[in-house]
C-alpha cells in the first residue's frame, strides 16, 4: 500500500527508545511501505515538520515528552496551516483524564493508552497503520 505510488511517511514522536523499538517492529514485514522517521522530543519535532522537504502522512505524538510537550506540539500543528491537516495520533502512557480532554481539545485525531505487552502494543500500531492507510481516505498534500 502507498500513496499516490510513494512509501507511507510517518513521524514517531517518542523520547523512550523501547517503545521506538516496538514501534519499528509492529511496522516491519507488512504489506504497507512505511517511511518511519524518528525525533526524540517537541523541539526536534518541530525542526522537523518545518524543514523536511516531505511532510508525514501521519504523526504518532507521545504526550510527555522533554524541551515541548505534547500537548505544545499539537497545538503548534494544529495552528499552523501547512501541518494541520497531518492527522495527529496520540500514543502515550498517559491515562490522566485531563490529558485526554486537552488532547482532543486541540484536536488531536484520536488518544491511544500504550500498553505494557509486547504482542498488544504491536497489535495497536498495527490497527493504526491499518485504519489510516487502508480505510480512511487521507487528503492529499
Amino acid at each position: 500500500m502507498t500513496i499516490n505510488s510513494r512509501a507511507i511517511e510517518i513521524l514517531l514522536v517518542e523520547d523512550n527508545p523501547g517503545d521506538v523499538n516496538l514501534t519499528r517492529i509492529a511496522l516491519a514485514d507488512r504489506e504497507i511501505q512505511v517511511n518511519l522517521s524518528v525525533v526524540a522530543d517537541g523541539v526536534e519535532a518541530m525542526n522537523f515538520l518545518h524543514h523536511h522537504a516531505v511532510l508525514p502522512d501521519l504523526i504518532l505524538l507521545d504526550w510527555n515528552l522533554p524541551r515541548k510537550n505534547g500537548s505544545e506540539v499539537l497545538t503548534e500543528i494544529r495552528a499552523d496551516e501547512r501541518l494541520q491537516r497531518i492527522p495527529v495520533i496520540v500514543l502515550t502512557t498517559s491515562q490522566d483524564r485531563d490529558d485526554i480532554l486537552r488532547a482532543y481539545a486541540l484536536h488531536a485525531n484520536c488518544y491511544i493508552t500504550k500498553p505494557v505487552e509486547f504482542d498488544r502494543f504491536v497489535e495497536i500500531v498495527q490497527s493504526i497503520e491499518d485504519f489510516w492507510f487502508t480505510i480512511v481516505e487521507l487528503p492529499s498534500a
